[in-house]
């Protein structure tokens, strides 16, 4: 599972004007838990935990590799006309997102960064659910959470863009991959999102091309985040809308954030 973040028309692009200035921009980070987790043992999450290939939403022998209990899911897949439909039409009723401090459930970044797609799923894996208690303190993902806590989106999503910690982490795991890595300013047509399970046992989709954070269904306190009420609440859910979207073509490869085999 190691695929670069892909090709053709870019859903990370954002619109800017001639006179406007220029974003920025990460180089997209490989599809690779290797590189997952060195990013996030760097970044300060306990080495206790590491992102794991997950091989079948449905054969019990290969999920059965995946150590447990996970604690969340990153789905990486090609943007297509059926995404950004069921995007849009989902979040336009929606208010926008405009939550911060203690009170939320999750802790959700909106991504204004081009090709950070797999920045944003790794940093909403690590600082929700039961992965955030394995944070060591003052370290940088520690420290980014005491900073975006109290923050609304818009200075939260600054907060990531003025972090040379983040950017400096980022662009060492991209450089480290097993394949040779696409410029900052490449189209890419791959996105990754997030579901983590919430200290509430709750199930929730973290995107942040999203208004905000979705909550897509209670859970059991035994349930993890690869339990079977937990994929058909997530995974499969998405997956089954995707393949009937796209005539029963589905491409798809997910991670999930557990204990190391180490």
């Amino acid at each position: 599972m190691a695929d670069s973040e892909g090709s053709k028309a870019d859903p990370h692009a954002t619109n800017v004007t001639p006179s406007a200035p220029k974003k920025q921009a990460f180089v997209p980070l490989e599809n690779n838990p290797e590189v997952m987790t060195k990013l996030v043992h760097k970044l300060g999450l306990s080495p206790s935990l590491a992102f794991h290939d997950v091989y079948s939403l449905d054969d019990p022998s290969l999920l059965a590799f995946v150590p447990r209990p996970v604690h969340a899911l990153l789905l990486v897949f090609p943007v297509t006309s059926t995404y950004e439909k069921a995007r849009m039409d989902e979040d336009g009723p929606l208010p926008e997102y405009n939550a911060s401090g203690s009170g939320e459930e999750v802790l959700w970044f909106r991504q204004t960064i081009r090709n950070a797609c797999g920045m944003m799923g790794l940093l909403h894996c690590a600082c929700n659910g039961g992965a955030k208690e394995m944070i060591a303190p003052s370290t940088d993902l520690a420290n980014l959470i005491n900073s975006a806590l109290p923050l609304e989106p818009t200075p939260r999503a600054q907060l990531l863009e003025t972090s040379p910690n983040i950017a400096q982490a980022h662009a060492s795991a991209a450089a480290g991959g097993d394949t040779a890595a696409p410029s900052a300013e490449a189209s890419i047509d791959l996105h990754f999102v997030a579901f983590v399970k919430s200290a509430e046992n709750n199930l929730w989709e973290l995107d942040g091309r999203r208004k905000g954070p979705l909550n897509r269904g209670n859970l059991g306190a035994e349930d993890d985040a690869l339990s079977e009420r937990a994929l058909d609440l997530g995974v499969r859910r998405f997956l089954s809308r995707e393949q009937e979207g796209q005539g029963g073509e589905l491409r798809f490869s997910l991670v999930a954030l557990a204990p190391s085999m180490d």
